[in-house]
C-alpha cells in the first residue's frame, strides 16, 4: 500500500469535481444506473477517483443488477477500509479507501462465490486503467 495521503477539504474540493466530492468526501451515492462503470465489460483495473491507488480489478467484476459496479473482493485487503454506517436508518459496512479515506460504497453479504461478498461502488469514485 503507497503512503497515506492527507489533505483538507479545501484541498479536496479543487482536485475533485463537485460531484466527485459529494460521493467522495460527503459520503453520497450516485443514482443507480447511471455511472460510467457499472456496464463496463473492459479488462483493466479500477483506482480510487481521489487518489490513484489500485482498489479493484476487472477480473472480480460481475454483474449484480444493481446499477452500481460491483466487486467479488479488492486487490487487496489492504486497500480498502470497512467502517460501520448507520446512516439512512440502516446498518450498512461502508467501503473507504485505505490511502486517503475516500467514500467508495458499500460491501453486503449477498455477493456469489468465492467470497459471498459484493463490494458495490459508486463509478465516480473509480477511475479505470485498460489492461494493456
Amino acid at each position: 500500500m503507497a503512503e497515506k495521503i492527507e489533505k483538507s477539504e479545501e484541498e479536496w474540493k479543487k482536485v475533485l469535481s463537485r460531484d466527485q466530492y459529494l460521493v467522495l468526501r460527503q459520503k453520497g451515492t450516485e443514482p443507480a444506473f447511471t455511472g460510467k462503470y457499472y456496464n463496463l465489460k473492459e479488462k483493466g483495473t479500477y483506482l480510487c477517483a481521489a487518489c490513484k491507488q489500485e482498489l479493484f480489478s476487472s477480473d472480480d467484476k460481475y454483474e449484480s443488477g444493481t446499477g452500481w459496479p460491483s466487486f467479488t473482493r479488492p486487490i487487496a485487503e489492504d486497500r480498502v477500509i470497512r467502517q460501520e454506517d448507520n446512516s439512512h436508518f440502516m446498518k450498512r459496512v461502508e467501503v473507504l479507501c485505505s490511502r486517503c479515506g475516500s467514500h467508495l460504497g458499500h460491501v453486503f453479504d449477498d455477493g456469489p462465490a468465492p467470497t459471498g461478498e459484493r463490494f458495490c461502488m459508486n463509478s465516480i469514485s473509480l477511475d479505470f486503467r485498460k489492461a494493456e
